[in-house]
C-alpha cells in the first residue's frame, strides 16, 4: 500500500498558487467543452462519491474543459476501462483508476493492465478495513484466522473476482496460511447489501462504513490493513498485530488513453493538484478514512510499476495469475 499522507501542516508550507485554474493553466487544444471521466463502477459507491468530489471541485475551479462523470459498470469495472483504452487520445476522455487494473490483469479478466493507459495523477488511499456479518462468531481477525483453519474453503468472503476486493482476502489467506470460499459481487454496494444481510461473512469495508454499522452494530470490524490503527478506529488493531502480516489501501487515481500527449496530462494533472491540496477535499476524504495522496504523471507512472513488480509474484504464490 501506498501510505504518503500530505499533512495539512505540509499543505501550509506549499509554494503554490491557487488563484483558478482557467487562469493558472492556458489549456492545451482539447476539442470539447465538457470531458468524460469514465468511472466504472455504479453510482453511489465509494470510489464513485471520492472521484465525484474531486471532480466538483475542479470545475468549481473553472476547469476547461469542464469533466462529468459518467459511470459505465460491469465486469469488476473491466467494461469502463475496455472503453477508456479504446478512446481517442485527445482529452475528451479520462478514467477512474485503481489497483484492479493490475489484478484484473492478474487474474486473466481482461487483457490490459495499467500501461494501456497514460498516467495523469494518484489522488487517495484509503485503507482496508476487513468487515464481518454481526452474526459472525468472531470479533476480530485473531479470531476469523482460527475459525478459518478449523474450517478451511468454508468461510465466504465478498469481493469482485480479480479486483482489489478480493485481492485483499488473498493476502490474508497468504499471510495467516487459511483459505476462504469466495463469493463475487460486481460491485461495492452489492457486496455490502449481501454483508449486511449475512449472505457472506466478510468482506471488505472503509471507515465511513464501519463507523455507521459498528455504531447500529449491524457489522463487525475485525482489523484494519494500515500499518498502525486509524485515528477513528482506536480500537480496531491492525491486520498485522493479528497474525496477518498485511499492508493494503486502495490507491486512485486519473489516466489517459495511451498517446495522450503530455500537454494534455500536465494540463490535467495541474487541476486536480489544485484540487488535492484544497483542505475542504482533504477534510471530505478524511471523513471518509481516505488521505488524499497526489503523485503527477511521471511519478505515479513509477508508482504503478512497483505496484505491479511487487504484486506479481504474491498473485503467482496464491494461485491467481492466470497469465
Amino acid at each position: 500500500m501506498f501510505f504518503k499522507t500530505i499533512t495539512k501542516t505540509a499543505l501550509l508550507g506549499t509554494v503554490f498558487v491557487l488563484t483558478s485554474i482557467a487562469s493558472a493553466i492556458s489549456a492545451p487544444n482539447i476539442p470539447c467543452s465538457t470531458a468524460k471521466l469514465i468511472v466504472p463502477w455504479g453510482a453511489g459507491g465509494g470510489t464513485d462519491v471520492i472521484f465525484r468530489q474531486f471532480v466538483d471541485n475542479v470545475n468549481k475551479a473553472g476547469a476547461k474543459p469542464q469533466l462529468q462523470v459518467v459511470n459505465i459498470g460491469g465486469q469488476g469495472g473491466n467494461k469502463g476501462a475496455k472503453q477508456a483504452a479504446k478512446a481517442k487520445p485527445d482529452g475528451c476522455t479520462l478514467f477512474a483508476i485503481h489497483q484492479s487494473a493490475i489484478t484484473s490483469y492478474f487474474t486473466g479478466r481482461i487483457d490490459i493492465t495499467w500501461d494501456a493507459f497514460e498516467p495523469i495523477s494518484l489522488l487517495t488511499s484509503t485503507t482496508s478495513i476487513i468487515g464481518a456479518a454481526k452474526d459472525t462468531p468472531y470479533s476480530n481477525l485473531i479470531e476469523l484466522i482460527a475459525a478459518a483453519k478449523k474450517k478451511p474453503g468454508e468461510i465466504t468472503a465478498g469481493g469482485t473476482f480479480g479486483s482489489t476486493s478480493q485481492f485483499v482476502f488473498l493476502l490474508i489467506e497468504d499471510a495467516a496460511g487459511v483459505k476462504f470460499k469466495h463469493v463475487s459481487y460486481d460491485g461495492t454496494k452489492e457486496r455490502m447489501t449481501a454483508l449486511l444481510a449475512g449472505n457472506i461473512d466478510i468482506g471488505e469495508i472503509n471507515l465511513a462504513v464501519a463507523k455507521k454499522h459498528m455504531e447500529s452494530k449491524s457489522l463487525k470490524a475485525l482489523a484494519v490493513t494500515a500499518p498502525a490503527p486509524l485515528k477513528d478506529l482506536p480500537m480496531v488493531a491492525t491486520a498485522k498485530s493479528q497474525g496477518a502480516d498485511v499492508n493494503y489501501g486502495v490507491d486512485r487515481g486519473i489516466v489517459a488513453p495511451k498517446g495522450t500527449s503530455k500537454a494534455i496530462l500536465d494540463h490535467y494533472a495541474a487541476m486536480f493538484k489544485a484540487a488535492a491540496t484544497d483542505k475542504a477535499i482533504i477534510d471530505t476524504m478524511a471523513k471518509k478514512g481516505t488521505d488524499v495522496v497526489f503523485l503527477g504523471p511521471d511519478d505515479y507512472k513509477k508508482h504503478f510499476q512497483s505496484t505491479f513488480d511487487k504484486w506479481l509474484p504474491i498473485a503467482k504464490k496464491v494461485g491467481v495469475y492466470k497469465r
